[in-house]
């Protein structure tokens, strides 16, 4: 018999409004420890990545539950193409008709949303998460999260990184190596370190081949 179910009781309400309090800094865009986020610990799913990644191409069916398990919520018709790497998987919605090259890797201490007819190339970082700039706020792997949201139709060059809290608009192209810092304005071409836009994408290019700027 446990005779101590006041004290137990009051241990959990006690964790529950510790954790709570974590998830506040969190949604704030705070510094919060790795000590302090270890009660996230059963949100990651690296067993079910690994598996994804193993898994031959042959087994299209298998991929397919591997991914919806691994990943908060995946559309219809994905591709998301081996290996990728995911620090959750769980805080990733992908909608339909994605499709995701090698190496894409989603740093999703919060949120990551992509939307519908999402293109991205090999080896492209999204990261939620970053580290304050003095080292002595990195103790026990200090950190800050903002989600990133990918609008529908947007296409993601190869070797892009996405830093936290950026919204990518509605069928943009982010040139191959850009460092996006900032939100980019729906239906325009950005490029560059850190990314910037260039131009907006117009009917002219119904008739061209590249995105580049003229």
């Amino acid at each position: 018999m446990d005779r101590l179910p006041g004290r137990r009781t009051g241990f959990v309400k006690v964790a529950q409004a510790h954790d709570e309090e974590v998830l506040h800094k969190i949604r704030q865009g705070l510094v919060y420890t790795e000590t302090e986020a270890s009660f996230q610990a059963p949100q990651r799913r690296p067993d079910l990545v690994f598996e994804y990644n193993h898994t031959p191409p042959a087994q299209a069916e298998r991929r397919r539950e591997l991914l919806v398990a691994a990943l908060g919520s995946v559309g219809e018709r994905t591709v998301l193409l081996p290996p990728f790497h995911a620090g959750f998987g769980s805080n990733v919605h992908i909608g339909d008709d994605f499709f995701g090259n090698v190496n894409l890797t989603f740093v999703d201490d919060v949120d990551i949303r992509i939307g519908d007819g999402v293109m991205i190339a090999p080896s492209v970082t999204l990261t939620t998460t970053g580290h304050p700039v003095h080292p002595s706020r990195r103790t026990d792997f200090g950190r800050f999260s903002e989600p990133i949201v990918i609008e529908d139709k947007v296409w993601i060059g190869s070797n892009v990184v996405v830093l936290p809290g950026v919204r990518i608009g509605y069928g943009s192209v982010i040139g191959a190596g850009s460092v996006v810092s900032r939100d980019i304005p729906p239906m325009v071409v950005a490029v560059g370190v850190p990314c910037r836009v260039v131009r907006p994408i117009t009917d002219d290019d119904l008739t061209t081949r590249t995105a580049e700027a003229g």
